[in-house]
This record gives C-alpha cells, structure tokens and sequence, in this order.
C-alpha cells in the first residue's frame, strides 16, 4: 500500500490503500519505514533533493488501522513505541527538504505523519483533530505536543474532549501548518513548489532545519540561536552551493545548485 517514486530529485511516497482512508496497520508501518530508507539511501548519493508524501484518494490517512485490533491483546505500546515513533524520527531525520500534501482525514498516526514532516500544505476542507473521546482512546504520535505548542491548553483540552475536528483552512490560520489551498489543486500546487525547492541549495536547507529544530527543542533564547547561525553560516561558506549563490549574485544569473552538503559533499 506504500508506493515510491523517483523521479527528477524528488522522491514522492505515497499511502496507497483509499478504501481504507489509507489507515496504517504494522505492516503499511514498516512499508513505509522501508520506503523512507530507500529514499535516504537515494539522497545519499545525491538522487534525491526533495520528497514529497502525499495520499491517494479523498483522506490523507486516517490513523492507525484498529479493523482487526482486540483491545484485550493489542500491543499498544509495541505499535506506537516501537514501531510509529521510529518511523516519525526517521522521517524528521530525513535528509533533504520534506513535504506532504494533506487533504480529507489527518488524524492519529496520520496526525504524526504531518508533524515529522518539514512543510505540510493541506486542502482547505482537509480534517484535523483528535477523534479519540469516541473510542476511549487518547490522543497519540505527538499530537498532543503540536496542539499544545500551537493551539494552547484550553483549545487543546476543547477538541480532545470533544472530538471536533477543523479545517485545513482553520488549521493554517491556527499557525499548526503552512498553507491552506483548494482541493483540486492542492496536488499540483506542492509539486510544483516541491520541484523548485529539489533545485534549492539543500545544504543550506539542512543546516535551517537544523537549527528551527534546536529554538524548538532545546528552546534556545535569541542570542544563543544567532550562535548557532553564525556556525552554521561559517560551515556553509566553504561548500560549492555557497560559492555559486555569490558568483550567480555577482554576475546577476540565476544560480545552479548542486545539493551538496555543509561538508561540501552530497
């Protein structure tokens, strides 16, 4: 149900099981960990300067499968410790630019899909929330942290009781994703912005995720984030990418970048 292709730099992972609103069981799970392995294999030897993940049909993913799960003997801690979280932390790892294209359903593990992922565009009329409270169940693969991060406690609390879900459109004006687009041409739309990006200096990309993810995590103040920039800065300035964005703006041409790295290698 996980179908990869490579085409151009850019990977594009797509959840392909629509009569299951492309809900994940163990085995979609390690499909998916194997197609992300496959493509950081082809980014290290520099195919691959983008990825895309998107879902076939009119959800994105609707969690976790739970068609054959027996409360009594599910392994909870087995799927989502052992299993979703792994494959979350791979994805944020991977190593270039990550995008997803999100429409209908995002919810549960599908939920965590998005949040391991750099940029998510998502459909206007797309679903976002935690539908937990109708089974019992709480909010899980890190949903609790972008709401919280995001949302606040108290409108957190308010759709995890409820079980409400909002819009793509709500969701972006939330500030818990990118941008909101039309339906119909949500796809096309992140392909597009997703080819120019796989052209981009990706070492530069790498070393910006790098250092978002340092403000988030370690929750770095203003002076100790300019630090790391001017690191990170220093590290590029020796790179091929970096010389050839000063030649192209010196010589007043658009620059050809080759993906290389902060070592200077792909």
């Amino acid at each position: 149900m996980i179908d990869l292709t490579i085409t151009d730099g850019i990977a594009e992972v797509v959840l392909n099981a629509p009569s299951r609103m492309n809900a994940l069981n163990e085995e979609a799970l390690a499909e998916l960990q194997t197609a992300y392995d496959d493509a950081t294999a082809a980014a290290s030897r520099g195919e691959v300067r983008a990825l895309l993940l998107r879902g076939e049909g009119r959800g994105f993913c609707a969690g976790r499968d739970i068609s054959g799960v027996t409360p009594a003997d599910d392994d909870v801690m087995g799927y989502l410790d052992g299993k979703v979280t792994p494959l979350l932390q791979s994805m944020g790892a991977f190593p270039a630019p990550t995008f997803a294209a999100v429409q209908g359903a995002c919810l549960g593990v599908g939920l965590g899909l998005a949040i391991a992922t750099d940029v998510v565009y998502v459909a206007e009329n797309a679903k976002i929330g935690s539908p937990f409270a109708n089974l019992g169940a709480t909010l899980d693969s890190g949903g609790h942290w972008l709401f919280t991060e995001r949302l606040g406690t108290h409108r957190t609390l308010d759709l995890i009781y409820t079980a409400e879900l909002i819009s793509g459109a709500e969701a972006v004006a939330s500030g818990l994703f990118s941008r909101a687009m039309p339906a119909e041409t949500l796809l096309d739309d992140t392909r597009a912005i997703v080819a120019k990006v796989a052209t981009g200096a990706t070492g530069a990309f790498m070393a910006s995720r790098e250092l978002v993810a340092q403000i988030r995590d370690e929750r770095l103040g203003l002076w100790a984030s300019m630090a790391n920039e001017n690191r990170a800065q220093a590290d590029l300035c020796g790179t091929e990418d970096y010389a050839e964005g000063f030649a192209a703006f010196q010589q007043k041409r658009p620059p050809e970048f080759h993906g290389r790295s902060p070592s200077g290698t792909k």
